[in-house]
């Protein structure tokens, strides 16, 4: 089944592999503990794109590794993103962030080398970081989709306020 987060251009670039189209993968790791987020493009240079939101930003240039999905027991899928010879800027901000209890952010995005004007995948996939071990060799964690076996369904409130034929008098 097609992943419909895709744009077309996207699909024919894995479908067709083209020699003069790249396909760039990049994370956004953001945090409240962060002074800005942190981007980061697999690839040999930086890169400069447009977000969703409309703003530019630099992805700098690290080797990451993302492992395939992997459901946990509890039926939440779960892969592993390293990323290599990172920055002390990154290690300082990740560490700090480590002794948050808040969880830090990760967003996947992908963009074309023929349109950098916003991400190839709508909307991008964004996850949240747990199990993270840092040093100045690598930055490795478990990314999940958070917690939706602790969140209420259908995750609206019923109240007498909101609803009032809900009351009986």
């Amino acid at each position: 089944m097609p992943d419909s987060t895709l744009s077309q251009a996207l699909r024919e670039a894995y479908a067709a592999a083209p020699s003069n189209v790249a396909i760039y993968h990049t994370l956004e790791l953001n945090h409240a503990a962060f002074n800005q987020p942190i981007y980061v493009v697999n690839d040999w240079t930086d890169l400069n794109a447009r977000l969703e939101t409309g703003a530019d930003v630099t992805f700098l240039r690290f080797a990451f590794r993302l492992t395939k999905p992997e459901v946990t027991p509890t039926g939440i899928p779960q892969l592993t993103v390293e990323i290599d010879n990172v920055s002390r800027d990154i290690l300082a901000n990740v560490q700090l962030a480590m002794g948050s209890t808040a969880p830090i952010t990760m967003t996947f995005r992908e963009y074309l080398s023929s349109d950098l004007t916003a991400p190839q995948n709508d909307p991008p996939m964004t996850m949240e970081l747990s199990n993270i071990k840092a040093d100045v060799f690598k930055v490795s964690a478990v990314a999940s989709f958070g917690d939706y076996l602790d969140r209420r369904f259908p995750g609206e409130e019923y109240t007498a306020e909101r609803f009032p034929g809900l009351v009986v008098s």
